[in-house]
């Protein structure tokens, strides 16, 4: 796992224009920031386009990011973010546009028979893989990877210091790699 410090030296050298940094840091934060992107327009292939203008935005105002003591994933899920509603909110607008009724022009985004079924299996070995972790090490997962807490926010919920924290997540990290593994 990469830490917070990681993170953002990896920024501070792609405002330099390290391209090696940039490679770094997109295979330390792809998976996540594509979960984000997903979770808001519900469209993987959307979302991955999203993920590249991130990456983008990520490249081109590096030099703006500053270490203010908030985590850099913060900066990070916050762009991608911003990026993945102002998308949405063209594709609605651009939908609302349209000749026909509203309701014609919405595409069907469920996924569909095969698709809902191997979703379905994974999300059960997810919540069961999960169930056996301690439930406060289970709502410290949620809130960093699903929710986008910080480690800091999460300290503070929890009542730990931030390394108890830090382990806590790597541990119940390499539980659950191991759990959805057998």
């Amino acid at each position: 796992m990469t830490s917070r410090s990681d993170i953002e030296a990896m920024i501070a050298r792609i405002a330099l224009r390290d391209r090696d940094a940039f490679s770094a840091l997109y295979d330390a934060t792809s998976g996540k920031l594509l979960a984000i992107c997903l979770s808001v327009l519900k469209d993987r292939e959307e979302a991955e386009d999203t993920l590249q203008e991130v990456f983008l935005r990520v490249w081109n105002k590096a030099d703006r990011y500053a270490v203010t003591g908030h985590s850099p994933m913060t900066w990070l899920i916050t762009v991608a973010r911003n990026i993945a509603i102002d998308r949405l909110r063209a594709r609605q607008r651009a939908q609302a546009g349209s000749d026909g009724p509203e309701t014609d022009a919405l595409p069907d985004s469920r996924p569909g028979p095969e698709a809902s079924t191997i979703a379905a299996s994974e999300s059960r070995r997810i919540v069961a893989c999960l169930s056996e972790l301690p439930n406060d090490r289970a709502n410290a997962v949620r809130g960093a990877y699903l929710e986008g807490a910080s480690y800091a926010d999460l300290a503070v919920k929890f009542e730990v210091p931030l390394n108890t924290m830090r382990t806590w997540l790597r541990r119940s990290l390499q539980s659950l790699r191991e759990c959805m593994s057998r």
